[in-house]
């Protein structure tokens, strides 16, 4: 296959001499039969879990589409890689690349202690305006979970991924900086903020807000999902997480009316009957919302939320289906998106062969669906359940299997391989 893509310098890395570009359009994305996905190892254990992620999607890819279609990757360099190559966590080659051929790949990245970058994960999301963190959390049939019926849970979260309290605006005790700012709001707004304190600033805007619910609407309309959840503590917070749910509502009603019921209209107006075909937009009390996702998961499908109480609510819902490890991952923005394993770097089984690359398996099962790529997503889908309900799993899942056997993340991928059947 020849390459055929914009001519693009690098500082340390050289594009493929194969594949093409994923292009940008006003309808998506256009995807050719090979396109050229940058793909970020990771830090600690990313180095394991990501050559077995593409060892199953390359596999997948190559039985559905009979050699019709593959993926080229691209390696690029964020974390110690880079620093090691760069001098520096997150070189802009890395946003140069990801930014130019729009779909990457990304393992968990080691965040820098004592300096540098808050989050590198942050930094991506701010620096390529990945606006949503799109996060499924669906039961696969065999995982050990706490839940009595963890078949129950199947929400797709979205995520707020550049404001709230993630911004990053704060001020240590003690500065100069942030005197100022305390000086500043008792003199001005006659409020009396202890001397002593650290200051934060919690930005939530109404365009943040509204395109990111919708992204939540449009998904769950193309995908036939049953309603909306907008998740806040506008109770308390009226003019950050209330806002956020009044524009959200906004939105809903000024650009999507054909397609959806608040609940009030449900109650007055259809009697609790949901009408055919539309979907139900609702909200929740943020730690309302907690308690009701474990006790009635069923009760939800589609749920937009700010950034913290995203991060929150992602991770519990995952603990649900087995935790972390069981869970994908996509930062998405108007086209650009990466997709990423949700858990961290746990360097101390790094480079043994023995980690979980499921996270990251799924999360590379979503770039194929953003791919329009579904019939090789659907494959590896089905082989993973299959691998798990025979019992052939990783040291975390086979310490709580009866039964189970232990394998290798290498030979765990392999298994999965070996179930991807026409």
């Amino acid at each position: 296959m020849k390459s055929r893509i914009t001519v693009i310098n690098f500082d340390k890395i050289e594009a493929p001499t194969e594949g093409e570009e994923i292009k940008a359009t006003d309808c998506g994305i256009s995807v050719p039969d090979n396109p050229i996905i940058s793909v970020i190892e990771g830090d600690g254990i990313g180095r394991d879990i990501m050559k077995a992620a593409r060892r199953v999607i390359d596999a997948a890819v190559r039985k559905v589409y009979d050699g019709k279609r593959k993926i080229v990757w691209f390696e690029v360099y964020a974390g110690q890689k880079a620093c090691e190559k760069y001098g520096e966590w997150l070189p802009e080659d890395t946003l140069k690349a990801i930014g130019h051929f729009i779909v990457s790949l990304k393992g968990p990245l080691t965040t820098p202690v004592g300096g540098g970058y808050r989050s590198l994960n942050v930094a991506l999301r701010q620096a390529l305006d990945l606006y949503a963190c799109v996060r499924p959390v669906k039961y696969i049939r065999g995982v050990p979970s706490p839940m009595r019926y963890p078949e129950k849970m199947d929400v797709i979260i979205f995520r707020e991924n550049t404001e709230d309290v993630y911004a990053g605006i704060e001020w240590g005790q003690g500065t100069e900086e942030v005197k100022k700012v305390i000086a500043f709001l008792n003199k001005n707004f006659d409020l009396y903020i202890p001397g002593d304190s650290g200051i934060g600033v919690k930005p939530i805007s109404i365009k943040n807000t509204k395109r990111l619910v919708r992204m939540a609407i449009k998904y769950a309309i193309e995908n036939k999902r049953r309603s909306v959840t907008l998740v806040h503590k506008g109770n308390i917070m009226k003019f950050t997480e209330g806002a956020f749910r009044d524009w959200g509502y906004q939105v809903a009603k000024e650009e999507f009316a054909d397609y959806i019921v608040t609940e009030d209209e449900l109650h007055n107006k259809y009697n609790n009957n949901m009408p055919e075909g539309k979907i139900l937009i609702n909200d929740r009390i943020a730690d309302s919302m907690f308690q009701q996702i474990l006790l009635r998961s069923d009760e939800y499908d589609v749920i937009a939320t700010p950034n913290l109480n995203g991060d929150y609510l992602s991770d519990a819902c995952a603990a649900c289906v087995g935790g972390i490890g069981m869970a994908p991952s996509a930062n998405i923005g108007d086209h650009v998106a990466i997709f990423e394993a949700t858990h961290g770097t746990a360097p101390k089984y790094a480079d043994k062969d023995m980690a979980n690359p499921t996270s990251l398996i799924l999360s590379a099962v979503m770039m194929l669906e953003y791919l329009g790529w579904q019939k090789a997503a659907e494959k590896v889908k089905t082989a993973l359940g299959e691998t798990i309900m025979q019992k052939q799993v990783t040291y975390d899942l086979e310490r709580l299997m009866e039964g189970a056997t232990k394998l290798k993340t290498s030979e765990f991928a392999s298994a999965i391989i070996e179930n991807i059947r026409f």
